[in-house]
């Protein structure tokens, strides 16, 4: 006699949708590139600034995106509560929990801390002043104490909190990549995962796939206006 539980019949699910796994690759770049620039420094800072840029209007995208995307990309369905934590951390999920789907507890945990270090750590940037040839485009809006003061953090707890959390990150991927033997990688190039038939998967269609491209082009406007306020006299 056949099992009917629908937990025992997988196929493929559309779990990470092409406009998130685009911005999990365009994050990884910009990160990269600001890292790599600033290193150099010189003329590469102007590409270090750029590189910020890019990286608060994917962080702004990724925030609408996590609230109007795909169903595994949403927040709410991202994001857990504490007895779910707990639960996984005990080893006792249960059958509807699908910690192995999307993020699990600790892993969406872990991307949001890491999200809203990276937030932080441009908007340091921006008023950033190193008092020798790079300015943050809004410097002007703070004044010197300030600005100094961020100055600092965004060029040594900021950094080097962000080295720490995107180690973490990597070994945790690569953890599960090869230990636990979950597809974590290849989700995130092709977008799906063996799954339980009856669970949902992201709507990663023509239109919504437009309609992120749309979203992408407004926050990059806003990050461009941003940047160029000029504070009154």
């Amino acid at each position: 006699m056949k099992d009917a539980r629908p937990d025992l019949h997988r196929r493929p699910l559309r779990v990470w949708d092409l406009p998130t796994r685009l911005f999990h690759w365009a994050l990884v770049l910009s990160v990269g590139g600001a890292v790599l620039s600033a290193k150099i420094g010189g003329n590469a800072m102007a590409w270090h600034l750029r590189c910020g840029y890019a990286v608060l209007a994917l962080l702004a995208f990724r925030l609408v995106w996590g609230m109007v995307g795909g169903h595994w990309s949403r927040w709410r369905h991202m994001l857990h509560g504490p007895a779910a934590t707990w639960r996984y951390l005990r080893g006792q999920a249960l059958p509807d929990d699908h910690f192995d789907v999307g993020h699990n507890p600790l892993g969406a945990l872990s991307v949001l801390v890491m999200l809203t270090w990276l937030a932080v750590q441009v908007g340091s940037g921006l008023i950033a002043d190193d008092e020798i040839a790079t300015t943050g485009p809004l410097a002007a809006w703070v004044s010197s104490e300030t600005s100094l003061a961020w100055t600092d953090y965004h060029e040594h707890l900021g950094q080097w909190g962000l080295y720490a959390m995107l180690g973490l990150h990597i070994g945790a991927v690569l953890f599960h990549q090869w230990y636990r033997r979950h597809q974590l990688i290849g989700a995130m190039l092709r977008g799906d995962k063996l799954a339980p038939a009856h669970l949902p998967g992201s709507r990663d269609s023509a239109a919504t796939r437009l309609f992120a491209l749309t979203l992408l082009a407004a926050c990059a406007a806003a990050v461009y206006l941003l940047v160029t306020l000029t504070p009154m006299p």
